[in-house]
């Protein structure tokens, strides 16, 4: 069982930054494929940010959104720049503990075995 908490969540000006953090338990962290989705009301869940050895993104946020891990502190970054109104959303974090994401369909959330709780960002124009 693997558990994952967000924070950083918040409020924010269009323009402005946030930067969430998802600690993970479980002690071969550094092996799981980590994913960041985001939901808005009204919509299904989606994909933003994916990392195992190298990054993805969806194109929505490419050049304004990082995507980071810290193995040792078994923790996973999402460094958001540039926020705007659409960025709004509950933010999501994922766990893929059996490599199915990594293979293929990493912006699939049925190839996710563990999810956060969510943190929400609000971003105001």
């Amino acid at each position: 069982q693997v558990q994952l908490v967000e924070s950083g969540g918040g409020l924010v000006q269009a323009g402005g930054s946030l930067r969430l953090s998802c600690a993970a338990s479980g002690r071969t962290f550094s092996s799981y494929f980590m994913g960041w989705f985001r939901q808005a009301p009204g919509k299904e869940r989606e994909f933003v940010a994916a990392i195992s050895s190298i990054t993805y993104y969806v194109n929505s946020v490419k050049g304004r959104f990082t995507i980071s891990r810290d193995n040792a502190k078994n923790t996973v970054y999402l460094q958001m720049n540039s926020l705007k109104p659409e960025d709004t959303a509950v933010y999501y974090c994922a766990a893929d503990v059996r490599g199915r994401a990594v293979i293929a369909g990493y912006w699939d959330v049925k190839k996710y075995d563990y999810w956060g709780q969510g943190t929400q960002v609000t971003v105001s124009s």
